[in-house]
């Protein structure tokens, strides 16, 4: 074979081999930099789970997280058997320390109030309750309406009053679950979300012949204003009337007393005085 048609092969072959080897280091760095450098298996939700599940190992499984984890991520699955869920859970979404209940607080209506409050119990009917438009999750606020103590008779004018704002509705009857339609459906009773002294206030403004009506409101506004209240002749004024003007009165000066001079008389031994006008008063 001539000698130069094997040096260009040679040259070609060494040529080739070189630009395969950049080829490969190329596409492997980029390869190794798309790749997850750490990853963590962390326990996550199998299938939708619903508030107030307790959780089971059919309700787990894991998936791998790559870089920081998020904070209350569980790890093992036997940290979570048993626990009630707070909040709804979807499929393949990692489980949360703070999306849990605390252990042994099982499941329901009961593992969804926060430490330091309360589920307050209140009778509604379909004014009461907005028509069925509370619903667990909704923010209402608390009026009450009634004779104050020390007015028993009617005809003196109820009064009503805003008694607590912005408190969380828990569940609408036995339902503890948040409507995803909107829905409307009438209950019997509502759990209110309070503390334990708003829990007093409430027990409080439901006694006697008071009567407690729920006002729906955004639950993106979370304003609580001081609202002094009103009563029922508030009703019957005409706010919008203007009030009298009231009417100059002139002042009449007081007439000044009549001035008078006086004059001596003297006829022989008899003295007399008399007295005479002024010539400017009788004018």
């Amino acid at each position: 074979m001539n000698r130069r048609l094997l040096t260009i092969l040679l040259l070609a072959f060494v040529i080739a081999g070189a630009c395969a080897y950049l080829v490969y280091r190329v596409v492997g760095g980029r390869l190794a930099a798309a790749r997850p450098a750490n990853t963590t298996r962390v326990v996550a939700a199998s299938a939708d789970i619903k508030l107030g599940t307790v959780l089971a190992p059919n309700n787990l499984t894991t998936v791998e997280i790559a870089g920081p984890l998020p904070k209350g991520a569980i790890l093992k699955p036997e940290n979570v058997i048993g626990r009630g869920v707070i909040s709804d859970l979807y499929q393949g979404e990692p489980i949360l320390e703070s999306r849990l209940a605390a252990p042994g607080s099982g499941g329901g209506l009961a593992a969804t109030i926060p430490p330091g409050m309360r589920a307050c119990a209140v009778k509604v009917d379909d004014v009461v309750g907005v028509a069925g438009f509370v619903t667990p999750g909704m923010r209402v606020d608390i009026l009450i309406s009634g004779n104050p103590p020390g007015m028993n008779n009617p005809t003196e004018g109820a009064h009503s009053k805003v008694i607590l704002q912005n408190i969380g509705v828990l569940s609408a009857g036995q339902d503890i679950q948040k409507d995803a339609e909107g829905k409307p459906k009438p209950v019997q009773v509502v759990n209110l979300l309070v503390t334990p002294e708003q829990a007093e206030t409430l027990t409080l403004a439901g006694s006697g012949q008071n009567r407690i009506q729920l006002v729906l409101r955004n639950p993106l506004d979370t304003t609580v204003g001081v609202i002094p209240g009103t009563e029922m002749a508030n009703l019957f004024v005409d706010k919008a009337a203007p009030k009298p003007r009231p009417v100059a009165v002139a002042r009449v000066a007081p007439k000044p007393a009549p001035r008078f001079f006086s004059i001596d008389v003297i006829n022989g031994s008899k003295h007399s005085e008399e007295k005479f006008a002024s010539p400017e008063d009788k004018q």
